[in-house]
């Protein structure tokens, strides 16, 4: 309603009042034609890009044919060498031989039956897990689209385990003792990591659950492992991830 008031208080006649350049600013404003509305389609879909970059999960999108059409930051960063996933151009492969029938059937099932599924690919200390989620066909079209969401690489984030230390006034010496803990570390190992002893350990412990209101080590972990996943903003710069076709992750091994 200001907006309004503003507009009609600009196009009142006065000096220098030009009645069609009035219309002109009228229709401006109430146009949404086709071109704003893919202006705005076209935002949104950045905006989306976006959004799926700050989440510290890989993600990758196939479209209708089992290429990859999308792909965000945590996916371009977690699939490396030896990751049991691997990009070569828009194709997603499994490294191994031996899971590429499961991948193929389970991208099938996805697709062709809207089937989710639970993928373990890889072996040692590779190994890792995929899930397979089909989204609802678009109009137009038979086959599912398929989302995989990768495994998190660890149990409590790097970042995420910093703001949290910062939100409860940790001390840096504590914050090392959490990421400690959540890296499965025992009081004895931490402490010989960090070169004191297990009774200074044991007292940054007890300061570390009066601070966060944990009732026990296993709480202080659950209470970091279910926060959200924080992704730095260093790999927030430089746009959103580039299409595959634009800029394959890796090139073919040569035999």
């Amino acid at each position: 309603m200001l907006e309004q008031l503003d507009l009609q208080r600009s196009t009142r006649p006065g000096p220098g009042f030009d009645p069609h350049v009035a219309f002109q600013m009228l229709r401006d404003r109430a146009y949404a034609g086709p071109e704003r509305r893919v202006a705005a389609a076209t935002l949104q879909q950045r905006r989306m890009a976006q959004m799926v970059d700050e989440v510290d999960y890989g993600m990758l999108l196939l479209n209708d044919d089992g290429r990859v059409a999308h792909f965000n930051r945590a996916a371009r960063r977690d699939l490396d060498e030896q990751h049991p996933l691997q990009l070569h151009g828009g194709e997603l492969r499994a490294r191994l031989p031996q899971d590429t029938l499961a991948l193929r059937d389970a991208l099938a099932g996805a697709s062709q039956r809207g089937l989710r599924r639970l993928l373990r690919l890889g072996e040692g200390s590779e190994r890792t897990t995929v899930a397979v989620v089909p989204l609802p066909p678009l109009p137009g079209q038979a086959r599912h689209g398929v989302v995989l969401v990768l495994a998190k690489r660890q149990v409590c984030e790097e970042l995420t385990v910093d703001w949290f230390a910062r939100a409860h006034s940790l001390t840096m010496a504590e914050t090392a003792v959490v990421k400690g803990l959540c890296a499965d570390l025992t009081p004895q190992e931490i402490a010989k990591r960090q070169g004191v002893g297990l009774a200074t350990i044991r007292t940054q412990i007890g300061s570390i659950r009066a601070k966060t209101g944990s009732a026990s080590i296993r709480a202080l972990v659950r209470q970091v492992a279910m926060l959200p996943p924080l992704v730095s903003a260093l790999q927030g710069l430089g746009g959103s991830a580039p299409a595959p076709e634009a800029r394959p992750l890796r090139q073919p091994q040569r035999a």
